[in-house]
């Protein structure tokens, strides 16, 4: 609630679990014992900016025992003298004061308690992003496995035809050559007239006899 003009916190519901409070840059200027009875388990409140001027004005807030950070800035109560040494008396549960602790050390940037306490987030974790990252691995071996198995099929196919096309152009020769020796089996004379026979052409030796009678 920064910025809205609040005069006061006297309207605000009753919230047992809320431990982080944001009311800076608004108006108010007393009233804080209205924290105390609706939220109880405060952790860190950020008063900067309002109309807050004295330290007794504070004192509502020692009924916050969870009340770890307090932020005061630009509030005119920070220009008394003692300012930090009298607010950490009065509140001795703060650990930190506008940002520093009592030894004058920076709070650290985040807080665990303040951001969630300390629940842990699988995708914070990287647990959820190493899951789609398992899942995107295992689609991919499987498209490479489905792809070796396409070339695998392929090949074999391939050697499957050649295997088939030397029986054949064997099987080819060797009836030729079953041929020729069959021919070389035979006179001179029969295998002339064979050969001729198979162009279709007639002996002249025939050619005589038929002229003959």
């Amino acid at each position: 609630m920064i910025n809205i003009n609040l005069l006061s916190v006297s309207n605000l519901p009753k919230l047992n679990k809320l431990r982080k409070l944001e009311l800076s840059d608004n108006r108010i200027s007393g009233g804080l014992e209205v924290l105390a009875e609706r939220t109880p388990n405060l952790t860190h409140l950020n008063l900067s900016g309002n109309k807050i001027k004295d330290i007794n004005t504070l004192e509502p807030l020692k009924k916050l025992p969870n009340l770890h950070s307090l932020d005061l800035f630009n509030c005119e109560v920070t220009m008394l003298i003692n300012y930090r040494e009298s607010v950490f008396t009065l509140l001795p549960q703060l650990t930190y004061l506008d940002g520093f602790d009592a030894d004058d050390q920076e709070a650290p940037d985040s807080d665990p308690e303040a951001d969630g306490d300390g629940l842990e987030d699988e995708y914070e974790n990287g647990e959820g992003e190493d899951d789609d990252d398992d899942e995107e691995d295992d689609l991919d071996e499987e498209v490479i496995e489905d792809e070796e198995d396409e070339d695998d099929d392929l090949e074999g196919e391939e050697e499957e035809d050649g295997v088939d096309d030397e029986e054949e152009d064997e099987e080819e020769d060797g009836e030729d050559d079953e041929e020729e020796e069959a021919d070389d089996d035979l006179p001179r004379g029969e295998k002339r007239k064979r050969n001729l026979e198979d162009e279709g052409e007639e002996d002249p030796e025939d050619e005589e006899d038929d002229e003959d009678d």
